[in-house]
């Protein structure tokens, strides 16, 4: 499968950023971070995978969190100075972002929103993100990452229940 330069690869390219491309076949019926993981050869865990959220103070975000985690609303609205944030419905993540479902990355993003990147992260060496586009991974420090999207560290994820 020959992949063409997506946007979030190209922004790489013109930082300098080094990273690796991880190419894996999709099935539309599980785009889960499980799946991905396994099919890239990647630990869960530093697979992460990036949500759309809206604050009622201040609109949409980007929160990006490990494969085996969950999405922890309150501590999102904490670090992102809002009362209550949700996850928005999947019918506004292309409009908002470009991306579609299992696709969806803050690198080169349709417009520029706050990321906040699960402090989780830290922890390795190269997390996995998708490179914005279903069916290729991209690996790369969670440091070059944080730099490229300007993510802020935050602990936004909790184990999944």
């Amino acid at each position: 499968m020959a992949v063409s330069k997506t946007n979030a690869v190209r922004l790489l390219e013109s930082l300098g950023i080094p990273f690796e491309l991880r190419e894996y076949e999709v099935d539309p019926e599980d785009l889960s971070a499980e799946t991905v993981a396994a099919k890239i050869g990647f630990p869960l865990e530093q697979t992460f995978k990036t949500l759309v959220a809206r604050g009622d103070q201040n609109g949409v975000c980007l929160a990006v969190i490990g494969g085996n985690g969950a999405l922890d609303l309150k501590a999102l609205a904490k670090v992102s100075g809002n009362r209550k944030v949700d996850t928005v419905p999947l019918k506004e993540v292309q409009p908002l972002t470009g991306y579609i479902r299992g696709g969806v990355t803050a690198l080169a993003c349709k417009r520029e929103y706050p990321v906040y990147l699960d402090e989780f992260a830290q922890l390795f060496d190269r997390i996995s993100i998708s490179a914005g586009v279903r069916g290729v991974q991209i690996l790369l420090s969670p440091e070059d990452y944080r730099r490229a999207v300007q993510a802020v560290y935050a602990p936004i994820a909790k184990d999944k229940e």
